[in-house]
């Protein structure tokens, strides 16, 4: 499991996944943006707080996408392996 953990981590950076990750961030994380936050920005009510938790707006599709990819190749590693 700890093995796994420091592997789906370093996924989190790798140059194959990362492309696909960062557009996922972007449409997401931006629509995202827009319903949670888009009021605050419009009226100058963004907290400090509230930055932070925009900036997790981003990061949450990010992980999310990386997760998918990385589960996926796992899984079809693991099943080639296995053949």
């Amino acid at each position: 499991m700890l093995e796994r953990l420091k592997i789906f981590c370093s996924a989190w950076i790798s140059p194959d996944l990362r492309p696909t990750a960062l557009k996922v961030a972007i449409v997401v994380g931006s629509l995202l943006f827009v319903i949670n936050h888009g009021g605050a920005v419009i009226h100058g009510e963004m907290t400090p707080n509230r930055w932070i938790a925009a900036i997790l707006t981003y990061i949450v599709p990010y992980t999310v996408s990386i997760h998918g990819q990385f589960s996926t190749r796992f899984k079809s590693r693991r099943s080639i392996s296995s053949s």
